[in-house]
């Protein structure tokens, strides 16, 4: 692994002035946007280069056009041969702007999306994520979210995992090590490495630990603004992957990579304040000390958990995760008290710890969508004050509980035919997003699995 300057630690103040990045060796600028998965997009140039481009660069549509395989048998409105593959430009946002701390002299800027015309590009994680953010500041709040990731390491590098077709990999934990310490102890280097590279980012880590799964590791980023949120937690899967490249290991934020094991999370926690620097959720009058502004946020979250599920559990194998009750990723549409059978979970006693915790994402998910989502939901049960009903006492899956889709297809036909969907995100981004989850879906169907050949084959 290269070494990593001091670059954006206690000495060097975030975000980085683009006039000075030379200043710090820095030798390469990425400009990037998050794709329909998280995943960034974009280009890397000089320092000299970015300064004299901070108009923004061009790069072509098809970026949100294609699917996880940049297939071309994706068919979407916005952009394809019917458009000519056109171009949009990447605009930076310069308060984005830091190290990609694990790599030597790399810095990066997140990009905001911008049509020809300079109108902001309805589809672009980043744009659907700022029209909620405004969304909830028109109704007096600010929201706060928290990100918890898990995810599987292997001893296997990509390569060699690529070559085994992903089977029988060495995972770096041998026993179920959930809260253990030693075996925290035994990679405490890797994580030591990726943590100073995060912190260099500005990315802060609070807690991490072993999970469960063999090979299952969760951290825990510090919570922030509903944007940097997404923005950090886009970074920190990056720098997962790459930290662990580097080290000859692979690493997976899938929702389920296994029968065996149990799925990866990517709990969100929310909380607002309001514009006095209050916290709306927390009344200490109340016997649950849960204002009503909190119980309508919850009932919009469950109200609307159903319509949203393809940003909730974007891909076919989501559904592995949050449709088997024992994997504890939530049920159905249900809420309670510090009760990890339920899909929000209320956590936290003080005013400044008070919050809801989503159970239902898991470490797949596209954080700039599913952020949105929650913010939208949570949006339309204050307005609308939903009530979200009694929370469940006791085990949630044993209990009668209003459903959510359990598979990717019904996913999308919800988010196709919803109005509230529609209302807050628009039919453009609503269809763009419900074609893409069917096309998923379609691909999927359209594929025999060996465990219909092995269990039909000779029964049929």
């Amino acid at each position: 692994m290269t070494a990593t300057p001091d670059l954006g630690g206690s000495a060097t103040p975030l975000p980085l002035d683009p006039d000075a990045l030379q200043d710090h060796g820095v030798k390469t600028v990425v400009l990037a946007a998050p794709d329909m998965q998280g995943r960034l997009f974009g280009r890397r140039m000089s320092p000299a280069h970015f300064r004299e481009r901070l108009d923004g660069i061009d790069a072509c549509t098809c970026a949100l056009a294609w699917d996880v395989e940049q297939s071309l048998e994706l068919q979407v409105d916005y952009a394809g041969f019917h458009s000519g593959w056109r171009d949009f430009r990447l605009v930076p946002d310069l308060a984005t702007l830091r190290p990609m701390g694990w790599l030597d002299g790399v810095v990066v800027c997140l990009a905001d999306l911008r049509e020809p015309d300079g109108d902001a590009v309805a589809i672009a994680p980043r744009t659907i994520l700022a029209t909620q953010v405004q969304r909830l500041a028109a109704l007096g709040y600010e929201a706060f979210v928290g990100s918890e990731l898990e995810f599987y390491l292997y001893r296997d590098s990509y390569e060699d995992a690529r070559t085994v077709g992903y089977r029988d990999l060495r995972p770096t934990t041998r026993y179920h090590a959930d809260y253990l310490i030693s075996p925290g102890n035994l990679m405490e280097p890797f994580f030591r490495r990726l943590g100073d590279g995060l912190e260099r980012s500005g990315i802060a880590l609070e807690l991490g630990q072993g999970e469960w799964g063999l090979g299952q590791w969760e951290l825990n980023m510090r919570h922030g603004g509903a944007m940097a949120t997404a923005d950090g937690h886009t970074l920190f899967k990056m720098a997962v992957k790459e930290v662990s490249a580097l080290d000859g290991l692979s690493a997976t934020f899938m929702a389920r990579p296994s029968t065996a094991e149990i799925g990866s999370s990517g709990h969100l926690h929310l909380s607002l304040r309001d514009a006095s620097g209050g916290f709306p959720f927390f009344d200490a009058g109340a016997p649950d000390r849960l204002s009503d502004v909190f119980r309508w946020a919850v009932g919009g979250v469950l109200e609307h958990a159903a319509d949203l599920m393809p940003w909730y559990a974007p891909t076919v194998n989501s559904y592995r995760r949050v449709s088997r009750d024992e994997l504890v990723a939530g049920a159905g549409a249900t809420w309670g008290y510090d009760n990890r059978t339920v899909s929000v979970r209320t956590v936290g006693e003080s005013p400044e710890a008070l919050r809801m915790e989503l159970r239902l994402t898991g470490a797949d998910v596209n954080p700039y969508l599913a952020i949105a989502a929650l913010l939208a939901s949570v949006a339309e049960g204050i307005e609308r004050r939903l009530d979200p009903g009694p929370p469940i006492v006791g085990n949630a899956y044993d209990q009668a509980r209003r459903p959510l889709p359990g598979d990717l297809g019904k996913a999308a036909a919800l988010l196709h035919a919803s109005d509230t969907a529609r209302r807050a995100f628009g039919d453009a981004v609503v269809d763009h997003y419900a074609a893409v989850a069917e096309h998923e879906w379609q691909r999927f169907m359209g594929v025999v699995t060996e465990w219909e050949i092995a269990r039909y084959f000779e029964q049929s």
